[in-house]
């Protein structure tokens, strides 16, 4: 397989990212980003795009890939909602339309989150706008996935770009253990993310929709 990961310096994507190189079936990686991951790897091209909701000088590449991981996500603590639906609906459409365009057999997993809102008319904005999402990448003409983790644990070092979430994490981390054995249905890793993505685009999911116990079972046949 050939595949495209976007947001492969956050800490979901840097999991992804590493188990698409590890994969022995995964030939070329092609990384997209404002910035490059600086990770040497044979199998490994990146391009930075200081613009990513313009992608025309690399749109016309994203036939010959089989897959498409999304792991571009901002929180939406104090946005509003236009600016945060432009740095999520927005971006995430500007790659998606155009690969299905040019690749109807290509697999798109999209990172969403738990509590997202499919009928788009909830009190919620972040849910309303990542239903939104998930709703018209399912409308395109290729195999779109949502994956919607709770608590996703870091596994080799992947570290979240955003200040907050690095410190809820590090406070997290002596009890992860315990909220895995408590509350195995509602906790994923960055390994089980990456594999889960990797499953789908081999042998598609029977529902469009993963949760946390879902994404584990996928990983499981990678």
């Amino acid at each position: 397989m050939k595949v495209i990961v976007f947001g492969a310096t956050g800490m979901v994507g840097q999991g992804v990212l590493r188990e698409c190189l590890q994969a022995p079936d995964v030939d070329q990686v092609l990384t997209v980003g404002r910035r490059a991951t600086a990770r040497g790897h044979t199998k490994l091209r990146e391009v930075e795009v200081p613009d990513l909701a313009n992608l025309s000088a690399i749109e016309d590449e994203f036939g010959a890939y089989d897959a498409c991981f999304f792991c571009l996500g901002v929180s939406s603590a104090g946005m509003k909602e236009a600016d945060y639906r432009r740095l999520t609906y927005d971006l995430t459409l500007a790659v998606a339309r155009p690969l299905a365009e040019r690749n109807p057999e290509a697999t798109f997993v999209y990172v969403s989150g738990a509590g997202t809102d499919s009928t788009e008319q909830g009190r919620s904005m972040w849910a309303r706008v990542k239903g939104k999402t998930e709703n018209d990448l399912f409308a395109l003409p290729f195999h779109a996935y949502a994956l919607r983790p709770g608590f996703i644990q870091p596994m080799h070092g992947e570290v979240s770009r955003t200040r907050l979430y690095r410190t809820l994490y590090a406070i997290g981390r002596p009890v992860f253990p315990l909220v895995r054995r408590l509350s195995p249905r509602s906790v994923t890793t960055t390994v089980n993310m990456g594999r889960a993505m990797l499953t789908l685009a081999r042998h598609g999911w029977p529902d469009k929709v993963l949760g946390p116990e879902q994404i584990n079972a996928a990983a499981g046949r990678s």
